[in-house]
């Protein structure tokens, strides 16, 4: 009678052990595949956002290219002055075009 026991509570031992484990691999492998879809979310979210960004920058090169292009005009005049009151005028033009160009680089705008 005690044999019995002794076995039906290994049984039983190995049964809980069998289940506790299997339990545990399939949350574990639920928990996977969460994280998994996590990731596939984000990577969705990314190229969502990938076409927004293009048009950000693409709006902002045009911005960007005639900012420098008044710089190098305003550089040119500076260089071609000759006159005193050339060069105070093509100076204060190459200034304010670079005031425009550094808040531009900081995202300040300018009024």
């Amino acid at each position: 009678m005690n044999t019995t026991w002794i076995l039906i509570g290994v049984v039983a031992a190995v049964v809980l052990f069998v289940w506790s484990t299997y339990n545990a691999l399939v949350t574990l492998k639920m928990r996977i595949k969460e994280a998994l879809s996590g990731i596939d979310v984000q990577f969705k979210r990314r190229i969502d956002l990938i076409p927004n960004l293009v048009e950000t920058v693409k709006g902002y090169a045009k911005h960007e290219k005639s900012v420098f292009e008044n710089v190098t005009k305003a550089r040119t005049a500076l260089m071609h002055a000759t006159s005193m009151e050339q060069k105070a005028e093509a100076n204060n033009m190459l200034s304010d075009t670079l005031k425009s160009l550094f808040c531009c680089c900081r995202g300040i705008s300018r009024s």
